[in-house]
């Protein structure tokens, strides 16, 4: 008997198969460095967005009395504000649309072949050639026409 030796029993090393997968999907570090941020992070935002709001609910009960009372003063002032802004945004879209035109025209007629010009210069000929075509057919078929309107009203 003084050949057995006693050895404790150790803990099983086998892991059940649940244990195994929790283990392969459970998040590292990292992971639960960026969950926790994002947990904090958005219940701030939820706290702040409630606050904004309560405030603005509160407000609007408030001066609700304080608006009813004043509209006849805000709604002329509002469209009088609304027209000189409108008037303003206006003329500087014009200013600036004009400022383009010109520096367009300007590069184009100094040779310097701007964005659009072949586009610019087809067009041109296109409608000089059509000017052509119509005096040509003017020329052609004016005489017809003229002798037409005679035999028509032959004291014209």
């Amino acid at each position: 008997m003084a050949d057995r030796h006693y050895q404790p029993s150790r803990p099983s090393t086998a892991v059940t198969p649940f244990i195994q997968k929790l283990r392969e999907h459970a998040p590292n570090s990292t992971q639960l460095v960026g969950l926790a941020t994002l947990v904090i992070s958005g219940g701030i935002l939820l706290l702040l967005s409630g606050m904004t709001l309560t405030a603005a609910v509160l407000c609007l009960i408030f001066f609700a009395p304080l608006i009813l009372v004043t509209s006849p003063i805000w709604l002329p002032i509002g469209a009088l504000i609304f027209m000189a802004v409108s008037g303003f945004l206006s003329f500087v879209g014009f200013v600036i649309a004009a400022v383009a035109a010109g520096s367009w025209l300007y590069r184009y007629f100094r040779g310097f072949h701007p964005p659009g010009s072949d586009r610019f210069d087809y067009a041109r000929t296109r409608i000089a050639d059509t000017a052509e075509h119509v005096k040509g057919y003017a020329m052609e078929y004016g005489g017809y026409f003229q002798s037409k309107a005679k035999d028509a009203a032959p004291s014209a």
